[in-house]
């Protein structure tokens, strides 16, 4: 009987070794690639997969599907992990990981493969993923348990087994991404005092070659979904790929962060996602013009839990399905236009508008025309503060 593997193959260093390594051990290797915005030379990488020893290569787009379902989705929660991460890789994983279940069950595989090492978020979010989907499915995980214990002897190993890959050791960077954004690890960053070289960076510029002048640009947002750029309607993935290069230009996007991964180590983490902060920039301050105070307080709580749930790998679980519907249902009011200033890695919000805004200038103002009634607030802060009134006993 075949031992048939669907392997989610990248076309980087450790999944080509994979296909090697696998097919040395009576594997039937199948590479999955899906696209969700990497801008991977497919046809190169499919070749390279064939000649590395791969039986077949699958290859699916789902830059629309990533988009909508999984991108947007956690826009409108406004989830960043630990305050510096858009989470691009970590909601990557479980549309490939479906993908990897789909793939199996059409060519009739018992296993499924990744490449994530030992030490790694990704090993959790793809095997969760995919035990939620198809519980029995089998997963290998040879990087886990191979005798390649460093990336320079990956390196060796193909060069002596002939297989083709981008990666040297004079640059040895992790390197993923998607169409929300890149990160970036390994190599020289592993020192946290070390300041990474400009060259690492493929989708912001540095501030000394940012763009001199100012760039504004204006988002409009239905339902917590941007729609339109600069007075043109847009599908997600023409949107995000437009003001990503505006705001890669103007220097914003950039974090680098020691960053709790979910098996307990630390690790340094540079990140680049310029589309994705001004987006996120964009949507708080239409919420902060729309949404009460104690929901919008509130979804500040659920933004930090959602983070987590994409980062440790539970996408596919009921927490974050109730937290979607609770999320959709403070969306229904997040429509409306935003401008932004972006400058020199600066992303400031220059304005706001919406026909949902709860903002009254005849209450805000302190000029003609003000309603506020200033002599009801001394019986406010009598009410309010009653029961502290004498309570404090410290010196």
């Amino acid at each position: 009987m075949s031992k048939k593997v669907v392997l989610a193959y990248s076309g980087g260093l450790d999944t080509s070794v994979i296909i090697k390594w696998l097919a040395k051990r009576g594997y039937e290797v199948i590479a999955y690639m899906a696209d969700v915005g990497q801008g991977s030379d497919f046809n190169t990488y499919k070749k390279r997969a064939l000649a590395t020893g791969a039986v077949k290569v699958v290859v699916e787009d789902l830059k629309s599907e990533f988009v909508k379902d999984f991108v947007f989705k956690s826009l409108k929660a406004d989830a960043v992990y630990e305050s510096g991460y858009l989470l691009a890789t970590a909601l990557s994983r479980p549309i490939i990981a479906k993908g990897l279940v789909r793939t199996a069950k059409k060519e009739k595989a018992q296993f499924v493969a990744h490449g994530c090492t030992g030490k790694g978020n990704d090993q959790v979010r793809f095997e969760v993923t995919i035990k939620s989907l198809d519980p029995d499915l089998k997963i290998l995980a040879p990087v886990r348990e191979w005798e390649l214990k460093t990336r320079s002897e990956e390196i060796e190993y193909a060069k002596n087994n002939n297989i083709p890959i981008d990666t040297t050791k004079k640059k040895p960077y992790s390197i993923d991404v998607n169409l929300w954004g890149i990160s970036i690890e390994s190599g020289k960053l592993e020192d946290p005092y070390y300041e990474p070289d400009e060259d690492i960076y493929q989708l912001t510029k540095g501030i000394d070659k940012a763009t001199a002048e100012p760039a504004y640009v204006e988002i409009e947002f239905k339902a917590g979904v941007p729609v339109r750029l600069n007075g043109k309607s847009m599908d997600g993935i023409s949107l995000i790929s437009s003001l990503g290069k505006i705001a890669g230009d103007a220097g914003v996007g950039r974090s680098d962060m020691i960053e709790n991964r979910l098996v307990g180590i630390k690790s340094r983490e540079i990140y680049e996602a310029p589309a994705g902060w001004t987006l996120l920039a964009a949507h708080k301050a239409l919420e902060s013009l729309v949404l009460d105070r104690e929901t919008l307080h509130f979804k500040d709580l659920v933004a930090q839990k959602y983070a987590e749930l994409a980062y440790y790998g539970l996408w596919y679980t009921p927490l974050k399905e109730a937290l979607d519907k609770f999320i959709d249902e403070t969306q229904k009011n997040v429509s409306g236009v935003v401008r932004l200033k972006l400058h020199k890695g600066n992303c400031a919000v220059a304005g706001r508008k919406s026909p949902n805004s709860l903002y009254k200038k005849e209450l805000a103002t302190y000029e003609e025309g003000d309603v506020f009634d200033q002599s009801l607030a001394k019986g406010f802060i009598e009410i309010w503060g009653l029961p502290y009134r004498g309570s404090y006993k410290g010196k």
